[in-house]
């Protein structure tokens, strides 16, 4: 049996990652002076469905195919928020928020309904060969979460910066992959 590698990248930095604004589905990157990628042949690479994903996807790929199951954590009502305006007007709902991965008080999405879907996104995930994925910080740490087996609060230590990436390999179960500086980790 091949087996299936798969690297998830963030995307590349955003306006709202910028100024402590919560994401919207149309915000695009800031320009970059360089490309910081070069197209990656036979390699298959998907995107999230929002834009930032896709502008950053088409680095590797100019046929990166688009993945539903990839998208941002729906937030709601606190779409395109300032951190620093919930902090002032809905500190509880705030606290709650990022304290409980069950809550959901914008109205969107919880942290654990982003780990179930992930969770079964993984275990559909059976197409052998070379994979990359743009996607977004809460995606990587819900995939983190479900391939360590390790506890939802656990996502609130990991920092996911933009253009980071996670590398998995899967033969008979999902393993993060640690790689090297001779093997292109920089």
């Amino acid at each position: 049996m091949k087996a299936i590698r798969l690297t998830l990248i963030c995307h590349a930095l955003t306006q709202a990652q910028k100024t402590g604004c919560l994401h919207r589905f149309l915000d695009g990157i800031l320009p970059l002076d360089d490309q910081p990628f070069a197209v990656v042949p036979d390699v298959h690479v998907l995107a999230a469905p929002e834009r930032r994903a896709g502008e950053t996807a088409a680095w590797f790929s100019p046929q990166a195919k688009v993945e539903p199951a990839l998208a941002d954590c729906d937030l709601g009502s606190w779409q395109g928020l300032a951190l620093k305006q919930l902090q002032d007007e809905q500190p509880e709902a705030l606290a709650l928020w990022l304290q409980d991965p069950h809550s959901a008080p914008h109205g969107g999405e919880s942290f654990a309904a982003l780990c179930q879907r992930m969770a079964g996104w993984l275990a559909a995930f059976d197409t052998p060969g070379e994979w990359l994925a743009v996607t977004h910080p809460m995606v990587i740490r819900a995939v983190m979460v479900q391939v360590l087996g390790c506890p939802m609060s656990a996502a609130r230590r990991i920092d996911v910066l933009p253009l980071s990436r996670l590398e998995l390999s899967f033969t008979e179960h999902w393993r993060l992959r640690l790689v090297g500086l001779r093997e292109g980790g920089g």
